[in-house]
């Protein structure tokens, strides 16, 4: 049913327990796990100039460590990796890579929001992915919250 499981990460202690999910269906399916991190561009863009390249720079480095902790922890539970860092607006990204790789299944921690965090936020990212998918999206709400 699912043969390639997408596993969106921001760094965050948000993915340690969404992996709790996520390798348990990838494992009984036998699919491969892919880990995006995404690069805010706009954040990056905001910076401007020799700021905004040591910034992505730095984004960078961290989302390659991020993925390496998915990978390995995938690997260790004998599934097939691949992952990606990539640039762009994190939702929109996310479902692209989704579509470019013919991803089955979207699993992606959310912290939660408060009703007034809500109203003060553009929304999220893992709202925002589950809003435009085409595809069924696994949400481990509150993940990484004490």
């Amino acid at each position: 049913m699912y043969d390639d499981i997408l596993i969106p990460t921001d760094g965050s202690d948000t993915v340690r327990e969404t992996l709790e999910h996520a390798l348990p269906i990838a494992q009984d399916n036998d699919a491969t796990v892919h880990a995006l991190y995404v690069v805010d561009s706009r954040i990056t863009a905001a910076a401007g100039g020799e700021a905004g390249t040591d910034l992505e720079r730095s984004l960078t480095d961290e989302g390659e460590e991020a993925i390496a902790a998915i990978r390995e922890q995938a690997s260790e539970a004998g599934l097939e990796t691949a992952d990606a860092v990539r640039q762009g607006t994190p939702a929109k990204t996310i479902l692209e890579y989704a579509d470019d790789n013919e991803i089955n299944l979207i699993v992606i921690g959310t912290q939660g929001k408060s009703p007034r965090e809500k109203v003060t936020s553009l929304g999220s990212v893992s709202e925002r992915v589950v809003d435009n998918a085409s595809l069924p999206v696994f949400v481990v709400r509150n993940a990484g919250r004490e």
